[in-house]
């Protein structure tokens, strides 16, 4: 029939910049393969669910857009081969298409007309079907973007000044200027000089002269030889930026030492190439010790995450946090029987974890497929697996990090994922659920001479302890399976265990440090010491096992040993100011330790390289809390003068709590925000900018004035946590890493879950979900440890 909506809509093709939902809900994981189908919205390309849910429906009565294009895929029967069909590669995407294994029916239907099919050839329908069909969906381009790293110029490449140029050595001649490695050779673009690379991955050796010949000169820019191809491709790495970057005049540049890509020949594999099959490499074991493959498992709370590419690292946490009680009920349990009327669901925090929780605990997509088989038996199928494309893209946005389709830190993303949910809105009855990670750690300071003491506290929502390195030297020993630190070397150190209380007590022991006292004049130093003044529901600990190799934390394979019965914290918990102690003055002059640095983010910068000093003055200039925030402004005081002296607060209090800094209310006034409203969002915000940002246009109807005198007086907060003992934990979920950096490697998780027969260990390996049985071993090399009070 036709339809009067079709003019009166004006409906135009997706542009390139849009994003077009056609293969899933952006409420909830229906998608495309369901009976019904998807409804996609021709006027802003919405993917709606059609079933039991109509999330469709919903959007319609929401944006008042009646047409829709009705999109179903169905499998193609299988056609039996007489040869294998080939091996599909990462690196070569392009292999079976879509159309190769599905059918898919289209329809166009209009709401305004009761619902009804209408006829698709009216007006410029054809053309706005004809783009839908053919946009990459939001999913698939992230998956092509997966193995491909975001690449961009920087000031060294772009400014490069090549010196008087020489004839270099033939292509099969050259060799180091150092040594006589005759691959992995870095040509310096700026002088000519070759030097070998770092070590790679798969034997590929190295001495990193070209790393030395930048600290000799600092020429930045260094181009590997082996990797250009007569189309121009090549790794060109800024030492400078300690990162891979273009060139835009690398043919100029080449030519410049007598280089002709024409007449290059690729020899080598690329840095992005190595990394991709270092990645592939990392594969946690799905068989058990006599050889037979792990249980796969289905149904609510087993539902399996795919890998984006490069997305393990959210996978596992996300499944760790939806496996906690707070998240499972904030998220699910408590809103499952509510629809969220949001207008842009793809762009709503709030709208994505819900689907998140619905696609991991409601067993709804939790089934077996037999397009997913085992690698080990075509008896098992795994399941398909959801694909968190939505929730990654929203969280990720404008992240310099969690915006690419690089491998990322599980760890960071725990505290950036935690950030974003304590700055979204919790509608009422509907509690926060980062609350139960939060606690009070206490900091007690005693001063050598008068022995009087200061106390500080700081809220926190985790822990980062250090793990002592205890070497045996074996150098000879061969090691295999669990925490293999980096593929292609078979001889290595190894390390005593160390016990989980041993950390724990590092963390909270009496610490010296530098302190000028106001009260006796003392500067003999003093005694630093943390302890929890409150205990949370759910304690994250993050171990760090690191080693600064070139600049670049490395990980050491130091087991961390985990009981299974109780962890009793009951000796850690502070005891407040002591009868017959003395309180220090609370103006301590510049030496006043008042400001608490984070912990986790504190011991990030230092696994960086950067002194103690420069770290804590970060973090107190940029809100206490972010890492990133706290590098960048790092790299904007370089060459302060007193960049390397120690933190000097004029008064009582740190961070967030003193009130923001000048720096921080310079950088939101740079965006073109008043005074005011800088400084009154970033104490609303403890001092994030990018939060104080946000927070301003959430209350744009706020006068801002900063200075007007309370109504009444603010509510006293209680502190967050429980001083209740016993404080016993119990180790409820873990993400472990394999791989020599954290920013490499694979990430899966381990969570304890009760099974028909019993309690047992539940491996989550992107889409693959098994039973494990026993993770004794994979405990001890655990990333990131949550444990729920008991």
């Amino acid at each position: 029939m036709s339809c009067p909506h079709v003019v009166e809509a004006r409906l135009q093709p997706p542009r390139a910049s849009q994003s077009v939902h056609r293969e899933d809900c952006t409420q909830c994981f229906d998608s495309i393969d369901e009976p019904e189908g998807l409804n996609v919205c021709l006027s802003c390309f919405n993917g709606g669910c059609i079933g039991d849910r109509n999330h469709a429906e919903l959007h319609q009565k929401l944006s008042g857009h009646p047409l829709v294009l009705n999109i179903r895929r169905t499998k193609k029967p299988k056609v039996e081969r007489e040869e294998p069909p080939k091996k599909m590669s990462k690196l070569a995407i392009a292999a079976e298409t879509e159309n190769d294994r599905y059918d898919t029916h289209t329809s166009v239907f209009c709401y305004g007309c009761s619902g009804k099919e209408i006829e698709r050839t009216t007006g410029n329908l054809p053309a706005v079907i004809d783009g839908v069909m053919s946009a990459m969906t939001f999913a698939r381009q992230t998956e092509v973007q997966a193995w491909e790293q975001e690449i961009n110029p920087c000031e060294h490449t772009l400014c490069l000044e090549q010196e008087a140029s020489k004839q270099l050595e033939s292509q099969n001649l050259a060799h180091c200027a150092n040594c006589d490695l005759k691959e992995n050779l870095w040509l310096c673009l700026q002088c000519g000089n070759l030097g070998c690379g770092r070590a790679q991955f798969g034997g590929v050796g190295g001495n990193s002269h070209g790393l030395a010949h930048f600290d000799t000169t600092q020429h930045p820019v260094a181009v590997k030889l082996g990797s250009i191809t007569p189309e121009g491709n090549c790794d060109i790495y800024c030492y400078s930026c300690n990162d891979e970057k273009s060139d835009p005049e690398i043919q100029a540049h080449l030519h410049h030492w007598g280089i002709d890509i024409a007449e290059r020949e690729k020899t080598e594999k690329s840095l992005t190439e190595m990394q991709i099959e270092q990645n592939l490499r990392w594969e946690f074991s799905m068989t058990s010790e006599d050889g037979k493959e792990l249980k796969p498992l289905f149904g609510p709370g087993f539902t399996g995450l795919k890998n984006l590419g490069n997305s393990c690292y959210l996978a596992s946490t996300l499944q760790c946090l939806f496996a906690l009680p707070s998240f499972k009920e904030r998220y699910y349990e408590k809103v499952k029987s509510s629809l969220l009327e949001v207008l842009n669901p793809a762009e709503d925090l709030e709208t994505q974890l819900r689907k998140i929780a619905d696609g991991l605990l409601s067993g709804r997509y939790s089934k077996p497929d037999s397009d997913v088989a085992s690698e080990y038996s075509t008896e098992l199928p795994h399941q398909k697996g959801l694909a968190p494309a939505m929730l990654k893209a929203l969280i990720g946005k404008d992240h310099e990090e969690f915006s690419t389709m690089r491998q990322q830190d599980a760890f960071e993303l725990l505290l950036h994922l935690f950030s974003h949910i304590e700055r979204s809105r919790h509608p009422e009855g509907l509690e926060d659920p980062v609350s139960d990670f939060r606690f009070v750690l206490e900091q007690r300071l005693e001063c050598l001479g008068c022995h009087k003491v200061a106390y500080r506290t700081d809220t926190q929502d985790n822990i980062s302890v250090s793990v002592p390195a205890r070497r045996i030297k074996t150098p000879d020993v061969v090691m295999d399976g669990v925490g293999e630190a980096e593929a292609g070397k078979d001889k290595k150190d190894t390390f005593e265990p160390v016990t989980i209380k041993e950390c724990l007590d590092i963390f909270t022991a009496d610490e010296l440090v530098q302190f000028t006292c106001k009260s006796c004049g003392s500067k003999q130093g003093a005694k630093k010491r943390s302890g929890f003044k409150t205990f949370p529901k759910v304690l994250a600990i993050n171990c760090r096992r690191f080693d600064i190799v070139n600049w670049v934390p490395m990980k050491l394979d130091i087991p961390v040993i985990v009981e299974d019965g109780a962890l009793s914290l009951d000796k850690y918990l502070s005891s407040g100011l002591r009868p017959g102690e003395e309180l220090l003055p609370d103006d301590q002059g510049e030496d006043n330790p008042a400001f608490i640095p984070n912990e986790a983010a504190m011991s990030q910068l230092e696994a960086m390289g950067f002194p103690k000093h420069r770290c804590e003055k970060a973090l107190y200039n940029t809100g206490n809390s972010d890492t990133e925030q706290a590098m960048n402004w790092l790299f904007g005081h370089m060459e302060d003068p007193d960049i390397d002296e120690p933190l000097v607060i004029s008064s009582g209090g740190g961070g967030a709590k003193a009130g923001p800094s000048q720096d921080q209310i310079d950088i939101v006034t740079g965006m073109g925000f008043t005074a005011a409203q800088a400084k009154k969002a970033l104490k609303e915000c403890n001092g994030n900018v990018e939060a104080a940002v946000e927070w301003i246009f959430g209350h744009m109807d706020d006068n801002f004035d900063d200075d007007q005198p309370m109504l009444e007086a603010p509510k006293e907060k209680s502190d967050p946590g429980s001083q209740e003992l016993p404080a016993e934990f119990k180790l409820n979920s873990i993400i472990c890493h394999k791989g020599g950096s954290i920013h490499a490697g694979h990430y899966v998780a381990f969570i304890r879950k009760e099974l028909e027969d019993g309690e047992s260990w539940v491996l989550f390996n992107d889409e693959k979900v098994v039973q494990s049985g026993d993770a004794e071993e994979m405990k001890k090399f655990a990333y990131v440890y949550f444990f729920k009070r008991a």
